[in-house]
């Protein structure tokens, strides 16, 4: 008996659902990933560390005394004029108090030099009699030198004597005028403690702002004795600011003055601009959080941006500084998160068809993000971010949360 055509039918579904099940059975399901696209656009390279701003001039008032500084007329924050600004005012020392032994001693250089002055007193009178006496003399041999009645020797020794009594005189008035100053001397050395000997109204010393900026720290805020040399008052300007950055000694090898730097993270809506203008000659040895040690150098930046862009700024605030070693305007680039090693080479899994393909890629230079393309892709590919293993060469994949 023939098979009817039904029978055909049947046969033909049947295999049917048979290749569909095996197809269901064996079939690779596609991997879901992340694509990216490799695209044309600006690249800047950057070497990034964390740096201080830093006045560059900062003023500082000391004691020219020693003394008693009053409490202090200024506090932080407060804008000085120059010459104008009273920033603060010392009082000389006073005197130490006296014990009874150092009293007797002081009130007896005291008696002692008032006997002084009067020995120096009466050897000046001495002195101006013997040159009164000698004066006449001189005059009444000139006299009769002139007349003829004495010799010219007798002129000449009368000359003589005058000069000395002249000279005399002069060195007992100047023995007068020590015993005086000793005698002054000895007397201060009895003046108590909060006397007002000795002291007018200029008894205090008045410091004034040497520059016109702000008051950046106090030293000695309340009234207390201070020494010569003693800091008290420290001023700047807040639109002289300056940037130190600390850098690794590898980092700062390929570093020019004038390389461009981008300041981020300082509190401000944008981020500023700033120069390189140099680096120190000696690197310093510091130990990282993990336990590292590291050579590290401090550069220097100037602010490109003006004063009042970065006017919330103060001295010792923290920044962090991006500093511009490379950029091109055109650079075809892709993300550093789809390259992986293979076989010594940089390579990526590039998407067509919905399948990965394995592909070798030159790559030139590198930031945080991205890598510059030097072969091996072409504008607008499409590339795997994160390669999983279960991504093979010619292996069937779907972009995550997409279809196949």
């Amino acid at each position: 008996m023939g098979l009817q055509p039904r029978h055909y039918i049947i046969g033909i579904v049947g295999a049917g659902v048979l290749v569909g099940l095996g197809w269901l059975t064996f079939r690779t399901e596609p991997v879901p990933v992340d694509l990216a696209e490799v695209r044309r656009a600006p690249m800047t390279v950057t070497v990034n560390a964390e740096g201080e701003t830093r006045i560059r001039d900062i003023f500082e008032v000391s004691a020219p005394i020693s003394g008693t500084v009053q409490r202090a007329p200024v506090e932080v924050g407060d804008p000085v004029i120059k010459g104008e600004t009273v920033v603060a005012v010392v009082e000389p020392a006073a005197p130490a108090f006296l014990d009874t032994r150092a009293r007797e001693q002081a009130e007896a250089a005291v008696r002692e030099a008032e006997a002084a002055l009067r020995l120096a007193e009466a050897q000046l009178r001495q002195a101006d009699e013997e040159l009164a006496h000698a004066t006449s003399t001189h005059a009444r041999a000139k006299a009769l030198a002139e007349r003829g009645v004495s010799s010219l020797t007798q002129l000449e020794d009368a000359t003589q004597i005058l000069s000395i009594r002249i000279a005399a005189q002069e060195a007992a008035q100047s023995g007068v005028e020590m015993s005086t100053s000793a005698l002054q001397r000895a007397r201060a050395a009895l003046i108590e403690p909060g006397s007002a000997s000795g002291r007018g109204e200029t008894c205090c010393v008045t410091l004034y702002a040497p520059i016109t900026g702000t008051v950046l720290s106090v030293d000695i805020v309340s009234a207390g004795p201070v020494t010569a040399g003693t800091r008290l008052v420290s001023i700047g300007r807040m639109d002289d600011l300056e940037i130190v950055a600390d850098l690794l000694s590898a980092d700062a090898i390929g570093l020019e003055p004038g390389a461009r730097a981008i300041v981020d993270r300082w509190g401000g809506p944008v981020p500023l601009e700033a120069s390189l203008r140099s680096l120190a000659p000696t690197a310093k040895t510091k130990v990282s959080a993990l336990g590292i040690e590291e050579q590290r150098v401090d550069a220097t930046f100037d602010f490109v941006s003006p004063p009042e862009a970065r006017a919330s700024l103060g001295d010792r605030y923290a920044v962090y500084l991006r500093i511009v070693t490379w950029e091109e305007e055109d650079v075809l680039q892709v993300p550093l998160s789809a390259l992986f090693r293979r076989d010594g080479s940089w390579a990526v899994f590039r998407v067509e068809d919905d399948r990965a393909e394995l592909a070798k890629v030159n790559i030139g230079h590198r930031n945080s993000e991205t890598a510059e393309v030097v072969g091996g892709l072409e504008e607008g590919d499409r590339v795997i971010l994160h390669p999983s293993d279960e991504i093979q060469d010619s292996g069937y994949v779907t972009e995550r949360n997409g279809s196949r």
